[in-house]
């Protein structure tokens, strides 16, 4: 791509007002172009096939679908497609899983509008973007690696966490399934290996767990 040619940008969020709000700060950057947005992982997907984005900025708690399984779907049908986390979540506990999935930056919502142009523009230089502190203790996080991160919510897979955070705002085993688009014996499946990480002997006490670490998540401290 000829570096005169503006960086076309792909906004995946299931909030109107958020992805209003980033489409009108990227329309005021010469070199950026909103080419297309979606609500979900299905939506963006299709028509990412269609606009060919150079970066997709992407929610990683999307209503419908999952975000962490949407950038791995991406590096799989989209490579050359740069995908940036704009996320509400704690970073160093999502920083992790969405680097590993495939993402090249992590930004988070609080951050300033600044950081996020910036991170537009370093990914599309091929790149890693995210603040200095947080890569600063993903490295350390990654290299002390052991199995402490057993029995706690850190040890969960991906789609164990999305399961485990859906319970934890209140969805039903019947709309996780319907939201991930899979059956509800499939979920079942995660509940029963997520009691059996988190050595909880009930459906009952996983909710309760769920819903506390939801909450405490929401304040900034997320249980792990």
């Amino acid at each position: 791509m000829s570096p005169s040619k503006p960086a076309r940008i792909f906004i995946v969020d299931d909030h109107p007002l958020v992805r209003e709000w980033l489409a009108n700060l990227l329309r005021q950057q010469p070199d950026l172009v909103v080419c297309g947005e979606a609500e979900d992982a299905a939506k963006a997907l299709a028509a990412m096939t269609k606009e060919a984005p150079d970066v997709a900025i992407v929610d990683l708690s999307l209503k419908t679908g999952s975000g962490l399984d949407l950038i791995k779907d991406l590096r799989v049908i989209h490579p050359d497609v740069a995908v940036i986390v704009l996320s509400m979540h704690e970073e160093i506990f999502y920083a992790e899983r969405a680097l590993r999935a495939g993402a090249r930056g992590y930004v988070m919502k609080r951050e300033s509008t600044g950081q996020i142009i910036d991170a537009i523009r370093q990914v599309r230089a091929g790149r890693i973007y995210a603040n200095p502190d947080v890569l600063g203790r993903l490295a350390e996080r990654l290299v002390g690696r052991s199995s402490a991160a057993r029995g706690t919510v850190e040890g969960l897979s991906d789609r164990e966490l999305e399961v485990f955070r859906r319970l934890g705002r209140g969805e039903t085993t019947r709309q996780v399934a319907s939201e991930l688009h899979v059956s509800i014996k499939t979920v079942q499946a995660y509940c029963s290996r997520i009691k059996e990480k988190l050595g909880l002997p009930s459906g009952a006490q996983l909710v309760r767990a769920a819903v506390r670490w939801v909450e405490q998540e929401s304040s900034g401290q997320p249980g792990v």
